[in-house]
Formats: structure tokens, sequence, C-alpha cells
């Protein structure tokens, strides 16, 4: 039972080291910027985007990231304005959400509505209108709606969103920042979908100790 138990111990200490074994230019790309003050990790992604959607909806990237992160770590998601007609309306929609705390409840619409905007090949969706539908289907009122979306509260979030993706040179999306210093590379981790996700995660969490 003793050797059971100590080989047991072992491995998880190997499986853990092994982890946390990242490599630069590999698993992760190492930025000329300032760390952040706090630990947190960043993530980068567009409504527009296919395989946003597949992190987000299919293979739950964003949430067992966000689960897996220490105490005291916070966990953002910005939106780009670079990419689909109506992005910097997204964006602006999308921090409203996180202004009133309602992005759970209108992520998932978004996604489809602007997905459904690239297959139909419609620039003009999501369109301004079709947003806010979405929001008043999913519990915000039509004064928060109307009162929020172009207030200062969620001007100085579009910004911030805008300006930190200027930061780190955000080019292309899903992107996961840690701590303003590491971004993530996805073509350096497994190509399988189940060890992918889990070398994204183990990523993030070894990044978040360097």
């Amino acid at each position: 039972m003793k050797k059971f138990l100590f080989a047991c111990i072992s491995f998880l200490f190997i499986t853990n080291a092994q982890a946390l074994d990242l490599t630069e230019g590999k698993q992760y790309i190492e930025l000329d910027t300032a760390r952040s003050l706090q630990p947190e990790v960043v993530e980068f992604f567009s409504f527009y985007c296919p395989h946003c959607y597949s992190f987000e909806m299919e293979y739950g990237i964003p949430q067992k990231v966000k689960a897996a992160l220490p105490e005291g770590t916070k966990f953002k998601q910005y939106h780009v304005s670079f990419l689909g007609f109506q992005s910097d309306n997204l964006t602006r929609a999308w921090a409203l959400a996180m202004a009133l705390g309602v992005e759970d409840k209108v992520k998932a619409p978004l996604f489809e509505a602007a997905q459904k905007a690239v297959a139909d090949r419609d620039q003009s969706a999501p369109s301004p209108d079709a947003v806010r539908k979405i929001f008043l289907a999913n519990g915000v009122t039509a004064e928060q709606f109307d009162g929020g979306i172009n207030s200062f509260a969620v001007n100085g979030l579009v910004n911030q969103q805008v300006k930190l993706a200027e930061k780190l040179q955000v080019h292309g999306v899903p992107d996961f920042y840690v701590n303003g210093k590491f971004r993530v590379n996805p073509e350096g981790l497994t190509r399988s979908a189940d060890g992918f996700v889990q070398d994204y995660v183990e990523t993030v969490k070894g990044l978040l100790q360097k």
C-alpha cells in the first residue's frame, strides 16, 4: 500500500513538473512589454471568428482556463474591432455586457448572430437593432440598453479593449495573454483535440508562475 501511494505521489509530481516545463517559442512567446501589476489572463476574441466560436462553444477553452486559475487571478475576455464589418458595434455591445455583468447571457446569441452573418456574407449583420433585440431577449431592459450603450462607462470599456489590443499588437484571434507579458502560442501545443485543450490550460497555469 505504501509503495502504491508513493508511486501515485511520484506520478502526480512528475505530471505537474512536465506541465510547467514550458519553452519560449514553442508553447508561448514572451513579449517586450511590462508585466501587469496583478495576475491576469486576457483572451482576445471576435464574434465573427469561427475559431473563437469553437474555442468558446465547442471546446470550452475559456471556461476551462478560468476554472483552473489560482485564486486572485483575473480572467478577461476582450472583443477586437478589426474583424468583420460590424465589429465596432459588437465591441461596444460586449463592453455593455461587461458593464451590466450579463456576458454569459448574451455571449452565445451574439456568437450565433455573427456566425450567421459570416455564413450569409451579410456585411450589415448583426445590425445595432439586432444586437439590441438580443440584449432585450436575454434579461436586459430597454432602459438599461438605451441608457448604457453610449454611456461614459461603456465608452471607457471600449477604449480599454481597443488600446490593450493595440499595445499587445493583437493581429489574430483567439489569442490569450498572461500577465501582459506572455502570449500562448497555439502552434506549439498538442494537435489532438483533448490534448490541445489540456495543453492550453496547463500553459496558462505555467505562465502565471513565471
